[in-house]
């Protein structure tokens, strides 16, 4: 089992900052890709960014320039610094761990950004 909890969201204008942690517990493999999802109300749940253990990212188009993934290895934590947010961006954001064939999910975190 993994467990992760997401921190660092919450209200913030349009133009502005944010960054996101994710501390991953558990059993956690070497091989593994942790990433961010969100959801936005009525719609579907959307990759934002992952990140490999050896450091391959990817990222959604919408964020592209704007968004940076990165993780702390020895603390098994991940992160997302949100630059230039756009209310467009507001959404649950969720912590995901991808490994030996399993998949877990964080308990999502607010973001809000106002125009």
């Amino acid at each position: 089992q993994v467990q992760l909890v997401e921190s660092g969201g919450g209200l913030v204008q349009a133009g502005g900052s944010l960054r996101l942690s994710c501390a991953a517990s558990g059993t956690i493999f070497s091989a593994n890709t942790m990433g961010w999802y969100r959801q936005a109300p009525g719609k579907t749940r959307e990759l934002v960014a992952t990140m490999t253990n050896v450091g391959f990212r990817n990222y959604a188009d919408s964020v592209k320039g704007r968004f940076t993934i990165s993780r702390d290895y020895a603390k098994n934590t991940l992160f997302l610094q949100m630059n230039s947010l756009k209310p467009e961006d507001t959404a649950v954001y969720y912590c995901n761990y991808k490994g030996n064939f399993r998949d877990f999910w964080g308990q999502g975190t607010q973001v809000t950004v106002s125009s």
